[in-house]
Parts: structure tokens; sequence; C-alpha cells
């Protein structure tokens, strides 16, 4: 999606089906307003209580988390799955920060790093397709950067219209534009014309367009070549981007990493290992705070059984 086709306010979100995505929103909006050290307990208990109501989405915490980890000993799992919790429930108001914080509020908790390699490759007028992972506090992520440097974010428009228009609007600002996720040939024009992408490949996005690489302890998983593609396609630099939040003094630090070299180019089992590989690093830079309640194995090789099924009784 271009940033003309960006989508608009209608008079139909005022009837009633939209009410409880409006109250939300404006939730959202109110709670961004409160002082942080509220908003980081706030969201702890939230995440607490709401992880409760949805026993099932704890278990696929911890799922992957014996999955990827499995010599980790149990008390040290449970101790990541009771962080990653709350961190879930702080993640509601980290994207309220990024909708509706000014810049300045946003300057002021956000310190980025390594913005020396952003440049350099601004200056050689080469592509950079950002490499993200799901990090709870991704939108603050990228808002912090957009406050600095104009960046263009991958987009998937979601199926309720109203909250597309507040999460598109939310997204957009300060110097971001967005481009859906469907749109591979704007993707491939704006990084030959050394724009900055921002491109996630580390979830599970279905067999389309993936192939199967390790991650973590998990041999086959099912992994985007839509990073091969666009690398290919452009001859783009890729850098890997981390935001971590420092627990004690609420602060955050986003990193740009220096830019992966010796990307296999024209083999995308090769590059599908390789990226798989960075995400491994990115995700390790906080754990506590990746998005481990998505499914991120669900997508299995032929003939092989869903590792989320219950074991039989």
């Amino acid at each position: 999606m271009s940033k003309s086709e960006a989508p608009s306010f209608s008079y139909k979100f005022l009837l009633p089906r939209y009410w409880p995505t409006l109250v939300m929103v404006l939730v959202m909006y109110l709670l961004s307003w409160l002082p942080y050290f509220i908003q980081f307990r706030l969201g702890q208990w939230i995440g607490q209580g709401v992880m409760r109501l949805m026993p099932k989405r704890r278990q696929t915490i911890e799922k992957n988390l014996s999955l990827c980890f499995p010599d980790m000993t149990e008390k040290e799992r449970n101790r990541l799955v009771e962080m990653n919790v709350r961190n879930a429930g702080l993640a509601l108001f980290e994207t309220g920060m990024a909708w509706f914080w000014p810049d300045l509020r946003v300057r002021r908790h956000v310190t980025l790093e390594g913005m020396e390699h952003i440049y350099k490759l601004e200056s050689e007028g080469k592509g950079m397709l950002m490499m993200a992972v799901h990090s709870m506090n991704l939108e603050l992520g990228a808002r912090a950067f957009g406050i600095t440097k104009a960046g263009m974010g991958v987009y998937r428009p979601n199926s309720n219209p109203c909250f597309d228009y507040f999460q598109y609007q939310g997204r957009s600002r300060s110097n971001r534009t967005l481009i859906d996720r469907r749109d591979v040939k704007g993707m491939i024009h704006a990084l030959r014309t050394g724009k900055v992408v921002w491109y996630a490949p580390d979830h599970d996005y279905g067999r389309r367009r993936s192939t199967f690489a390790p991650l973590f302890a998990v041999e086959n998983a099912c992994t985007t070549t839509g990073t091969s593609l666009l690398a290919d396609a452009s001859e783009c630099a890729i850098v890997p981007f981390t935001i971590v939040r420092n627990t004690d003094s609420g602060q955050y630090t986003l990193k740009m990493h220096e830019p992966l070299e010796a990307f296999p180019h024209k083999d995308e089992q090769a590059a599908a290992v390789y990226i798989n590989k960075a995400v491994e690093r990115s995700i390790m830079e906080a754990p506590e705070q990746y998005m481990w309640l998505h499914r991120r194995f669900k997508t299995r090789p032929e003939g092989e059984p869903c590792l989320y099924a219950k074991p039989s009784s």
C-alpha cells in the first residue's frame, strides 16, 4: 500500500459495530499519557491477567521455549515464561507509546546506536532492508528510527477497517510510509532507489514462498524466502536492528547492527539458514521481550506431525 492509498476515516466507524474498536483505541490513547512507571507496572499486571484468561497463548509460549531451548532447565524456562507473559501485557502500552507519544517523549526514552552504518550506506546510495524480529516493542523501535530517518514499513492491512485506519495512522508517524506486504514490486523499487524498507522474516508465513531451515533447536522451521527475493532483485544491504528495554531504567536502546556480509545470493535454502542465524542473534539480545506467543512452528514438512498438538492420553 502506497502512501496515497492510506485508509481514510469513514463515518461508518461511528456505527455500533465499531464502538469496541473506538473504545479500545481511546483507552490506548489515554493510557499512553500516564507516567511511564505506571504504564510499566500496569502493563505487566495486565499481561499476567490476560494470560490467565487465555491459557492456550501461555501454552504456546511454553511450547516454543521448550522446542527452541531443550537444554534449558525447567526453572530457567519457567522464569523466562513469566517474564515473557508480563512483557506481552506491556506491549499494549508500548504500541500506544509508538502511536501517540510526541517526538520529544520518544527521544527521551529511546537511545539510538549504530546510526553510522545507516549514514554510510545512505552516502553510497545503497538501499537498506532493515531486518527486524517481532519483539514486543517493535512498534516503538520503528517510530524512534523514523524520527531520525525516513523509512518504509511492510504492512499487513487489518481486516477491521476501523482498526486498520488507526493502525495505519499510528505506524506512519515520523517519516514513515507503509507498503502492503503483497506489493513486492514496490519494495524492490524502493530498495533499488536507495530507500529504507523495514522487514521481519522471523514468523511462520505459511508454505507460499518459503522453505524449511533450522531455527534454534528446531531443525525444520518454515522460513520465508522473501528475503532472498528482495536481496537478489535489488542488491540491497541487509541491516539487522534490535530494540531492547532496560527493565530497571525503563529506557530503550535501538541498535542498528553492521550490515550482514556474505549473504548467499541466488540460493534460497542457504539464505534461509543464514537469515535464521541472524534472527537467533537478534532474539537473544532480549529473549524475554520476543513474541513467543506466535505459533512459530505451525507449518510442518509433509508427513511431520503438528508440534502444538496435545499429547494423546
